[in-house]
């Protein structure tokens, strides 16, 4: 069991904010029947991704719990697994902002669930992209993302591009 400083915490939660943003992004409007588009048989559907990601969210959970548990979901309708997805984004920072101990390193949960994530977020883009729905980028620098916020409502882009 770990104490984390609260920067280690923060920085935790910081990454779920960018977590939420990001994936809403790439997840927002997208086009009919893109939950099943696929570009080969070794690849994973945007579905199956995002289901994924889910179980990532849930893992990152149980570790910080201390009961670590891995589970593979099936992808549940494209709109249940978006609402799957940012439930088990904020029930993790829930955790986390909840002050109760974690029982795993706050390092290892940020370059295990959270980097991995972010990984699979560029993953439904470039999806997005083959889908001929590409998502338009952007300065992230200059976005409003702020630790708590990880639902997916986020607030509108301040500079994007094509």
């Amino acid at each position: 069991m770990t104490s984390a400083p609260d920067s280690a915490r923060q920085l935790l939660r910081h990454g779920l904010a960018t977590v939420a943003y990001r994936s809403g992004k790439a997840l927002r409007n997208a086009p009919n029947h893109f939950d099943s588009f696929h570009i080969g048989d070794k690849t994973r559907t945007p579905a199956q991704i995002l289901a994924h990601m889910g179980d990532l969210f849930d893992w990152a959970l149980s570790m910080a719990q201390g009961r670590q548990a891995w589970h593979d979901s099936i992808p549940l309708p494209w709109n249940a697994e978006l609402h799957r997805f940012f439930a088990t984004l904020k029930k993790f920072d829930d955790y986390l902002a909840s002050g109760e101990p974690l029982h795993a390193p706050a390092e290892g949960m940020f370059q295990a669930p959270v980097a991995d994530a972010l990984t699979h977020i560029g993953q439904i883009a470039m999806l997005r992209r083959l889908a001929g729905s590409p998502i338009l980028g952007e300065n992230y620098f200059k976005a409003e993302i702020a630790a708590g916020r990880v639902g997916l409502e986020q607030s509108v882009p301040r500079r994007e591009f094509e």
